[in-house]
């Protein structure tokens, strides 16, 4: 036997047999996409779609499972899909973007509907295709389902607001909000549900067209819903994008026919994007990018609050979250009482396949990710840090077993880069400002956390911090939620502000009818809106 195979991590994969058969999968090749109303065949090539649960092989090799394939188009096809959102779109003269705010509405209940018909199908996918464990992705397909409803009766509330008249200095307007374009929405792996669709969404209420680039990993879940955009809206009005981003995307931002740029992924990737669009002033960029959130932990923290809500805010879908805490910042004088509760309990997660009962850390997706991290951490090790935890770095084909690191410092990989994934940096201070600094110096500019119950203390760093991230939690973890709440980052960490209101603001623009307010003048406007003969000028509520 191979002797991996004999380790304690390679016994938590399971043979075919022991995959319980409500989660069993057969296969999905999907041979066909959606453009311009219709799901067109594909016999071209494909990308086969392995899952991070491994098999195990007669030989005693463990071996990632077949879960199916997907079409890997050319820019030919990214560029009809774009054609038929342009055409959809028709410089706003098109069957959605005219369309009123009510029956967008209806279209957007309808695909609801149809979504949560493939709700089994899709949490199935999501668990081997990325290894999220069975609660998180069914909270995950429940979290998006809700979002459009909230979204939904956030745009209500918008369009009443704008349902009513202003006079102002002899001028009588209304005042609503109209579509951009063409959206190209690019999602990412580790939420492939929730943040595409907290961005595509919104998109579509308010009258934009799609393009709608699927991330790599995380796929083909996106298959079965497919056919519900198709029966729900338009023709044109989504359309899918598949193939190698670096090959399909660039043709699509260089025909400039690309309003707004949506995406959940690196800077670098946004950067090279943004480059290619010939008019970039043109372009409305909406982005949730890069992170490295860090907490510090002060001399008077409650430790016990600490440790779960770092354990749970470093360590939550194995580290995978933009909004995950990737560095701690402990106060020296603390930081052996707070390891010595910290390690030990990371230790104590459930490793174990997606399926699992009560699995906290799953098998990584990312082919190379494994190798990554024990590379981060050989560079730690090598500049005079060491694993605090029992068993931390251990790794078997795609699970690896959480690591604390400390002491961490400036020079090694683990102070700045981003590592998304299940190794935790612990930073030992002597004076607030050096945290400060880090913050100040850094690329990033999501979110921090505070734990302490000194208030003076908690103030005092609540004052510079909300300058430097965008939100800053006091004793409570770094996260998204609630959706209501903005959504953003500075500096490399986001464009734009994303949250249920947002995200429709974001996604649309004030457009203004006004004319003078004359007798004449309000005869008119009184005719127009009495014989409903404009969508947009308009008193009617959408209850």
């Amino acid at each position: 036997m191979n002797p991996a195979q004999s380790s304690p991590l390679a016994q938590l994969f399971p043979s075919e047999s022991q995959i319980p058969e409500q989660y069993h999968i057969e296969p999905l090749h999907q041979r066909e996409y959606l453009i311009n109303g219709e799901m067109r065949p594909w016999n071209g090539p494909v990308s086969e779609v392995y899952s991070p649960v491994c098999v195990p092989q007669p030989d005693g090799t463990l071996q990632r499972k077949l879960v199916g394939s997907f079409p890997v188009t050319t820019d030919k096809e990214a560029l009809e899909a774009l054609d038929a959102a342009v055409a959809a779109y028709d410089n706003g003269r098109g069957e959605w973007p005219t369309m009123s705010v009510a029956d967008r509405i209806r279209c957007m209940e309808t695909f609801v509907g149809k979504m949560l018909e493939q709700k089994k199908l899709v949490v199935n996918l999501m668990m081997w295709e990325i290894g999220k464990n069975l609660a998180d992705s069914t909270k995950e397909f429940d979290r998006t389902v809700t979002y459009i409803y909230d979204t939904i009766d956030a745009l209500k509330d918008i369009d009443r607001a704008g349902s009513r008249f202003r006079i102002e200095e002899g001028i009588i307007g209304q005042i609503r909000r109209s579509p951009l374009g063409v959206v190209l929405a690019m999602g990412p792996f580790n939420y492939p549900l929730n943040e595409t669709y907290t961005t595509l969404i919104p998109s579509i209420l308010m009258g934009n067209t799609i393009l709608f680039k699927t991330p790599k990993h995380g796929s083909l879940l996106h298959y079965p819903l497919l056919d519900a955009f198709r029966t729900s809206f338009p023709k044109g009005v989504v359309n899918s994008i598949y193939g190698r981003g670096a090959n399909v995307v660039p043709p699509v931002m260089q025909s400039g026919k690309v309003n707004v740029l949506t995406l959940i992924g690196s800077s670098r990737v946004a950067d090279e994007l943004q480059r290619h669009h010939p008019k970039l002033n043109r372009l409305r960029s909406i982005m949730s990018l890069d992170a490295k959130n860090a907490a510090i932990i002060l001399p008077d923290a409650d430790l016990d609050v600490a440790v779960k809500e770092c354990l749970l805010g470093a360590l939550s879908f194995n580290g995978q979250r933009c909004t995950a805490i990737k560095i701690i910042w402990v106060h020296r004088s603390i930081s052996d009482a707070f390891l010595k509760r910290f390690s030990p309990a990371v230790s104590a997660l459930k490793l174990g396949m997606p399926w699992d009962e009560g699995a906290q850390i799953t098998p990584l997706p990312e082919p190379q990710k494994t190798d990554y991290l024990t590379g981060c951490i050989q560079d730690a090790e090598s500049h005079g840090a060491s694993i605090m935890n029992e068993g931390g770095g251990e790794t078997t084909a795609s699970l690896f077993k959480p690591a604390v690191m400390y002491p961490v410092q400036e020079g090694m990989k683990l102070y700045r880069e981003e590592q998304f994934g299940p190794v935790i940096p612990v930073v030992p201070f002597d004076e607030v400002e050096e945290f400060i600094n880090y913050l100040i110096t850094d690329d990033h500019g999501m979110q921090a956390s505070v734990f302490g119950t000194n208030t003076d203390r908690i103030a005092e760093l609540i004052d510079p911090l909300v300058n430097l991230v965008c939100r800053v939690n006091i004793n409570a973890q770094c996260q998204r939620g609630p959706d209501t709440f903005p959504f953003t980052g500075r500096k490399d960490s986001a464009e734009g502000t994303l949250s249920v209101e947002d995200a429709l603001r974001s996604f649309s623009i004030r457009t203004c009818v006004a004319t003078k307010d004359t007798d004449a003048n309000k005869a008119i406007l009184n005719e127009i809106i009495a014989d409903h003969k404009s969508d947009f000028l308009s008193t009617n509520f959408v209850f």
